[in-house]
This record gives C-alpha cells, structure tokens and sequence, in this order.
C-alpha cells in the first residue's frame, strides 16, 4: 500500500487519509468524509452529496469509522469560520429541532463555490473614510452616559436598552462599538427594515469610515460573497450593519451584538430553520463572550418582564433634545360622520392641518398598515368575493395597474369584466389601502407633492433612496405603511394621521395587542423630536375607548406592559409559560383534522402540557390543501422539545420562546 506523508500544522507528521465530521448545506445532518490533508474545524470545504457537490463545514476530526467514506472534494478558504459560529449552528440545531445543515445555510452565502471577481460595491454604502484609526468624540448627555454605564455594568450577556423615541439610543450604539474597536473587536449591529439602513449607515460611516460594512438583501449573489470573502479573510475590527442575515457575518473577533428595535417581527424567519435573531443573538454572546444589546421604545413584553427581573433592563426615558415637545394628540371615532363631512377618509381636523402645513412649508405623515387600493372585491349581484386561486385569501384592488394582487403569494390578474360565477359585469371595491388614500389627497390637494412608500415601490422610489430628498423637505405628504412608523427623523414633520389605528386588533394572535401599541407608540414618535414648535397626531379609529390607545397616547409603556403581562399570566402565554405551536396540511380537511386529532389524543396523556383544541389555520386553504393547528403551552421548554421525538414529518413545529435567554 502506498501512503502519502505529508507535514501538517505545526510539523505535525500524517500518514494516510484523516476523517471529519462534516455539516453539508440542506436538510442534512453530521456525515463523515476523508481527506488527506489535516483540517481545523471551521473550515469551508466541497463534498459529494448524493449526485451533487455541495459547499459544508468541517466540526471536527474523528476516528476512522467502520464504514466507507467518501473523499472531501476540495477546500475553499485557507482560514476557517470563527468558532462561535459553529456553536450558533450547534445552539441552532438543538433549540429550534432544526437540521445542523439548514443553520449551516444560514451562515454561507449562496454560490460561495463560484470564483468572483472583486467590485468596488462589495463594501456597501459607506459614506466617507476616517484616514487612520483616530474616531470622533460620540457626544453623550448626563442621561446617555448613565444608561451606557449601566449597560456596562448589568449581570449576563444580554441587555435591554428601553430608550424612549427620540432618547438618542444611537449615540448610545456608536460609544459602545468604538469601546469596541479600541480593543480590535468587531460589531455586529442589526437593524429590522433596509429602508432604516441607510440611515443608520450614514451615521455610522460618519464617525467610523471605512470600518463599515453594510450587508443587506438587495445586494446581489455576487456582491455577499465577496463581503462574505473580505469579512472571513480580513484582521481588522470592522461595524456590519444589517437584517437578521448579518448575525453570521465571518469577523474574526466578536466584541458587541446590537440589535436595533428589538420588538421588531423582521428579526423572525418563518421558513426552515425558524429562528429568532433576537433569541440567537443572545446564544451567540453568550458563546462569544461579548455583550449583545438589545434597543426599543416599545420592546417585546416578554423581553421586557425577564430583562427587568434579571436586572438587565436599562431605561432611557428622557427626549435627548430640550426642545422635544410632548405632541398634541387626538382620537377621533371613525363611527362619527360629523367629524368626516369633508371627507370619508380624512377627518375634518386632520385634513385642516395637513392644509396648514402645506401653506407653512411643513410635512404630513399619513400612516396605514394595509397597502393597495381596497382590500375586497365582491359581485354586487351575487356577493362572489374574488379569492386567490393559490392562498384563498382575497385579492387587493390597485387601482393604477388596475389589476388584483394576493398580497401573500404575488399570485397578480386583470380585474374582469364581470363576476366569474354569474357574469354580473358590477363589481364592488370595498375597504381602502395606501394607494387609495394617496389617489384622494391627490383630488384634495392637487399642488401638493405626495409620495407613497410601502411594499409596491419600486427600487429607485423607496424610502432607502429617496430619504435625503423626504429629508430636505421635497415631499409635502408622505402616505405608507410600517417602514414609516420606524426610526425616521424628518426635522420638517409636523402631523401625523393615522387613519384606522384599530387595524390589527382583531386578528387571532396573543401579541396582536402588543404589535398595535408599538406600531402606533413608534408612528406617534416620529413628531416632536424638536426641530420645529408643533407636534399633532391624528389618530382615527372605530374603536376610540379601547385600552390599548389610551396607553399608547400617553405613551404609557409600563401601564401598557402591566396590563398585558396579567392577560399573559391568565392565558398561560409568554412570558409565563412556553408556547409551540404544530400545524399540517392535507389534500382534505377531514385528513388533516383526523391526524390533529390522532396528536391532541397522544398529547393529552402527559399531565404537564395544556392543548387548545384543533383549529384551522389563519390561512387555512392554500394549494397545498388545508391546514389545521393546535397551540400547546407547559412550563418547560424541554417538555415541549420532547414530544416532538417520532412526530409524523408532515407535521410543522414552531416553538416560540418566552423570552431573553
């Protein structure tokens, strides 16, 4: 037999083939291959996979097993992937019942195998360099540098930062990541909307150059690898900014974890593995050693009630400028016509200060968490609702294409000239959305400049390209949906009009309560910051005494957090027990019932879970067939884990943490 020797690290001598433990991309575990080379664990390699070549990560090396082996292909990096990236894919894997080799997606950027050639934009947007390694003073007021103190301080790895709207929670962020890179550490900072990107990143690059990297979902395949090369290769301390994707960014030391806006549903992936960035974020500075900050003016109830027992909650409750103004706001009940005679969509109050503002040279936020035109479209004559043929939903009315668009799948067609069941050519639009509302302010105000901003943009008309233009003043209304409710400082905006505060608290969900009370707490701080005298908001609603309006109008967050934690606590929900939640889909309704019913029976025998009774999803019917569900809640996380071992695989499982971990 012929053996190969081959000096290893540090002269280390090796005779013959090595075996690993390696993670390929995909729905895979743990397999081992061999290679005749000493590997370290981390390293980035090409292995066969059934019929394919499939980028993978090494773990570790293992003994020669008793089986036959197939040989690693090739090795991409000289440098392997930092450790506590490993660990994430591990916690990953073991939290969530996730595939190691799905987290091992989430770590590698698609087409990692190509060679590419190296562009100027793989840096992202970064906006000026500092020239050297000396960085601004970050200015902090008596407020700022008590909360950074006592970040600083707090037990456990991670920390809430509750700093109200308009705290200066930034300057915050920027003195801890250049405490960080005075000590060669590396911040990872996470932001939930790329249209707030841009801003962060501006002021980011202004202090700090070209330490910033920005990663971001419009970037191109090309373009993350190459940041993805840069970051793994590279010794320096650097600041990457982005979504939940930029949690896996390769930087050699991991000094600081930030994440911006916490309470944010962006930083949650539904698709395999499920995640919360939050949750990982948590595991991996743990894992790291270094701190991960959380930061929100309305953080998630749970995240606030474990922070504040652990002792880890640092408030923030004064505006950062002494000219912030409380504004003035006014609840107007939607069932009262008198107050809409001018108008069936704009109040009378509203619409008298948006006219007031275009002749002062100041700006109008209307605010709408439904885009489109109108949300239903039914037969006048035979009442057919026209229903997505892949979702069953209802299809959206926009107007300017004049086409319907499930706003779910993108399933899009021409309005018809008559209902599909009778033929009756008289269809009813009902309900209005963003494109309706920018339509009628258009009639109403026909010199004004208004500009929508929601998910129909498109690229070159979002808020992340146009925001320096909304900035200075040339857009006199802005109409949209959530991305302008969030971390927008527009010095020129007077009023904001929120045009049905009730939409979402309806919806079949224990936190519905509390998204309603962020999105409006977050809309609500968009004025008043103190660059001008006059702050009004307009809050129209059919629903004006509810609890949660009256909290977020004093801006009552500890209120507001009380009175949901005792719902909490009488339901059995987060932060006081455990929630997973299991669902399946079936060609037929009885099928998928029975089978959920066959899961509530096995279920029901152990005495520590509670288990609501089978019910259809919120999006029952969708191609796929129909969907049924239970939610299941205990006191322990691992008994919930436990009864997911020798679960029929048609079953989907989604455990929703209670808390900061």
């Amino acid at each position: 037999m012929l053996f190969r020797f081959l000096v290893g690290f540090r002269g280390v001598v090796y005779n013959g083939s090595m075996f690993y433990e390696v993670v390929p991309e995909g729905k895979v575990g743990r397999l081992t291959y061999s290679f005749d080379d000493p590997l370290p664990n981390g390293q980035i390699v090409m292995v066969p996979l059934g019929k394919r070549v499939v980028p993978g990560v090494v773990i570790k090396k293992v003994a020669q097993p008793n089986f036959k082996t197939k040989s690693i292909v090739k090795v991409l990096y000289s440098k392997p992937l930092p450790k506590r990236l490993l660990d994430t894919a591990e916690f990953i894997r073991d939290y969530y019942l996730a595939m190691e080799g799905e987290a091992i997606n989430l770590i590698l950027p698609r087409g990692i195998e190509k060679k590419r050639r190296k562009t100027e934009r793989m840096f992202g947007n970064t906006l000026s360099e500092t020239g050297g390694k000396t960085f601004p003073d970050i200015p902090l007021n008596p407020h700022q540098k008590k909360a950074l103190k006592g970040l600083q301080e707090a037990p456990g790895a991670t920390k809430l930062l509750f700093g109200v709207t308009g705290s200066g929670k930034t300057n915050i962020y920027l003195q801890l990541a250049l405490n960080a890179l005075k000590q060669q550490k590396s911040t990872i900072l996470l932001v939930p909307e790329i249209a707030l990107t841009g801003q962060l990143v501006q002021v980011f690059a202004e202090v700090f150059g070209e330490k910033v990297i920005v990663i971001h979902s419009k970037q191109t395949e090309a373009e993350r690898h190459q940041i993805f090369n840069f970051l793994l290769e590279t010794t320096e301390p650097k600041i990457v900014i982005g979504p939940r994707s930029a949690l896996f960014a390769p930087v050699e030391d991991l000094g600081l974890i930030i994440i911006d806006e916490e309470h944010e549903g962006t930083y949650y992936q539904e698709n395999a593995p499920r995640y919360s960035a939050i949750r990982v974020a948590s595991a991996m500075a743990k894992l790291a050693g270094c701190n991960c900050v959380l930061g929100s003016a309305t953080p998630t109830v749970a995240d606030y009630y474990i922070a504040r027992e652990k002792g880890s909650l640092i408030p923030l409750t004064k505006k950062a400028k002494s000219t912030a103004i409380k504004p003035e706001i006014k609840i107007i009940d939607f069932k009262n016509r008198d107050a809409f005679s001018r108008n069936r969509y704009f109040s009378n109050d509203l619409l008298s200060a948006m006219r007031r503002n275009l002749e002062q040279g100041r700006q109008t936020l209307i605010f709408h968490n439904r885009r489109g035109s109108s949300p239903l479209t039914i037969c006048e004559n035979c009442g057919e609702e026209l229903m997505c043929p892949n979702c069953f939903l209802s299809l959206t009315l926009h107007a300017d294409t004049y086409d319907l668009e499930c706003h779910t799948c993108g399933f899009k067609m021409a309005v018809p000239k008559g209902c599909p069941k009778c033929g009756h050519p008289d269809l009813i639009h009902k309900g209005f959305g963003t494109k309706l509302l920018e339509s009628e302010l258009s009639h109403l105000f026909p010199s004004a400049k208004i500009k929508r901003f929601d998910a129909d943009n498109k690229k070159d008309e979002g808020l992340e390209s146009l925001y320096e233009a909304v900035k200075d003043g040339e857009v006199d209304i802005l109409v949209g949906t959530q991305g302008l409710a969030k971390g927008l400082d527009l010095p020129r905006l007077a009023t904001v009009g929120v045009v049905a505060a009730d939409t979402g608290l309806s919806l079949p969900d224990f936190a519905a309560e509390e998204r309603v009370f962020q999105l409006l707490t977050q809309v609500i701080g968009r004025v008043g910051r103190g660059h001008i005298d006059t702050a009004e908001v307009f809050i129209q609603t059919y629903r004006p005494e509810h609890p949660v309006l009256s909290f977020a109008v004093d801006e009552d967050y500890l209120g507001f957090s009380d009175y949901i934690l005792k719902q909490r606590r009488k339901g059995g929900f987060p932060p006081y027990k455990y929630v997973a939640k299991f669902s399946i889909s079936l060609k037929t309704e009885a099928l998928a019932l029975k089978k959920m019913r066959e899961l509530v029976a096995r279920l029901s025998q152990d005495n520590r879970l509670s288990i609501s009774p089978p019910m259809p999803a919120f999006h029952e019917r969708t191609n796929a067939g129909f969907t049924w569900e239970i939610i299941v809640r205990a006191s322990s996380r691992m008994a919930l884990i436990k009864i997911c071992d020798g679960l029929d695989k048609n079953f989907r499982i989604f455990l929703d943490p209670p808390g900061l971990l």
